[in-house]
C-alpha cells in the first residue's frame, strides 16, 4: 500500500505529536455539496450511490477537492448491516429509511444471519479499495458502522424514531431477546469493519447514534457493553500501523469515564459537552474528536472562527485532539463556510502544537 503523505489524523488519534490539529467533518461527503447533488442525481437514489463502488468513490473524494482535510470517510450508511440481513432498506421522501421487514420477537432474532462482508456487503468492501487506490496515500481512510443499539433500534422500529417506544418495550419487556439482538449485531459489526480494515481502512469509526436515549444502567447494559465487544474483536494492526477506533456516542457525555475504559483510541463528542472537562475527566486513556455545534457553520466566517478558537483554548495544548462537529454536517450549510471551518482549525491550532 502507498505511503501516507498526511498522517497527521492517525498520530492524534494515537495521542502522538503533531503539527497542527486534524480535522474533518461527519457527513463531509454530502447535500451542503452541489457536486454530491449531482453525483446522487447520476446514481438516481441514495442505496443505488451507495451501491456503486466508483459513484461512492467520487462523492467520498469530493471534500477532499475542495478542503484541505486530514481524513477521507468512507462513503455508506450504517443501515448496510441490517439491509444484508435481509429486512430490506429503502429510502422514503422525506420520511429517511425503512425498512420492509422489522424484527419483533425472539423467533425474528433467531432467523437473522450474520452478514459475511465480502458475500454480502462487497460493494462496501469494493468501495473501500477503490477509495484507498484512488486517495493514492493522500489522507488516511476511515471505515465506519452503526453501534449495535443504533442498529437494532431501526431493525424493531422498522425506520427512525423519536421515542423508539418498540425498542425500549422489547428491551424492558424481554432483554433476553434484546441481548440476542444485540449479540448478533457485535458480530455483524466486528466482521464488517474487520472486513473494511483488511480492504484498507486506516481507522475505524463505531456511531451509536440514539444511545444517549437510554437510562445510564441502560445504556452500560445494552449499547456500551456491546461497542466493547466490537472494540474486543477487531483487528488493530493492518499496513504495519496500529488501527485506532472511535466510539461515538451522540448524548453519551454522561458516560465518558467508562467509554474511556472500552479499549478505542478515541471518543467522539457532541457539542453539548465541555472538550476541556472532557479531557480532565478521561485523562490520558484516549484522544477526543469534536466537537463544534453543525449550526456555527450557519454563521459568518468571523463567529466561525471565534467558535473554532474557543473550543481549540478549551482543549488546550498538546495532542490527542481530532477537530470535528459535534454530529453530521448539515445540507444547508453554505461550502465556503466549511472551508472557512477547517482553515480556522489549522492556523489557530498551530500554537497549541510544538
Amino acid at each position: 500500500m502507498t505511503a501516507l503523505k498526511n498522517d497527521r489524523f492517525l498520530r492524534a488519534l494515537l495521542k502522538q505529536p503533531v503539527d497542527v490539529t486534524p480535522v474533518w467533518m461527519m457527513r463531509q461527503a454530502g447535500r451542503y455539496l452541489p457536486e454530491y447533488r449531482a453525483s446522487r442525481g447520476k446514481a438516481g437514489d441514495f442505496m443505488s450511490l451507495c451501491m456503486n463502488p466508483e459513484l461512492a468513490c467520487e462523492v467520498t473524494l469530493q471534500p477532499l477537492e475542495r478542503y484541505p482535510l486530514d481524513a477521507a470517510i468512507l462513503f455508506s450508511d450504517i443501515l448496510t448491516v441490517p439491509d444484508a440481513m435481509g429486512l430490506g432498506l429503502y429510502f422514503e421522501t422525506g420520511e429517511g429509511p425503512r425498512f420492509r421487514k422489522v424484527v419483533s420477537n425472539a423467533a425474528d432474532i433467531d432467523a437473522l444471519p450474520i452478514p459475511d462482508p465480502e458475500q454480502d456487503l462487497g460493494y462496501v468492501m469494493d468501495a473501500v479499495r477503490t477509495i484507498r487506490r484512488e486517495l493514492g496515500g493522500r489522507v488516511p481512510l476511515i471505515g465506519f458502522s452503526g453501534s449495535p443499539w443504533t442498529l437494532a433500534t431501526y431493525m424493531v422500529e422498522g425506520g427512525s424514531s423519536k421515542d423508539f417506544r418498540k425498542s425500549k418495550a422489547l428491551l424492558y419487556t424481554d432483554p433476553a431477546a434484546m441481548h440476542a439482538l444485540l449479540d448478533k449485531l457485535a458480530l455483524s459489526v466486528t466482521s464488517y469493519l474487520n472486513g473494511q480494515i483488511r480492504a484498507g481502512a486506516q481507522a475505524v469509526q463505531i456511531f451509536d447514534s440514539w444511545g444517549g436515549s437510554l437510562s445510564a444502567a441502560a445504556y452500560q447494559e445494552f449499547s456500551l457493553a456491546y461497542m466493547q465487544k466490537i472494540v474486543d474483536g477487531l483487528i488493530r494492526e493492518h499496513d504495519g500501523r496500529r488501527v485506532p477506533v472511535i466510539l461515538f456516542t451522540k448524548g453519551g457525555g454522561l458516560w465518558l469515564e467508562s467509554m474511556a475504559d472500552s479499549g478505542a483510541e478515541a471518543l467522539g463528542l457532541d457539542w453539548t459537552c465541555d472538550i476541556g472537562s472532557a479531557r480532565a475527566r478521561v485523562g490520558d486513556k484516549v484522544a477526543l474528536q469534536g466537537n463544534m455545534d453543525p449550526s456555527v457553520l450557519y454563521a459568518s466566517p468571523e463567529a466561525i472562527r471565534t467558535e473554532v478558537g474557543r473550543i481549540l483554548a478549551s482543549y488546550g495544548s498538546g495532542t490527542g485532539h481530532v477537530f470535528n462537529l459535534g454530529h453530521g454536517i448539515t445540507p444547508e450549510v453554505d461550502p465556503a463556510h466549511a472551508g472557512a471551518f477547517i482553515e480556522a482549525v489549522h492556523e489557530l491550532s498551530a500554537r497549541y502544537h510544538g
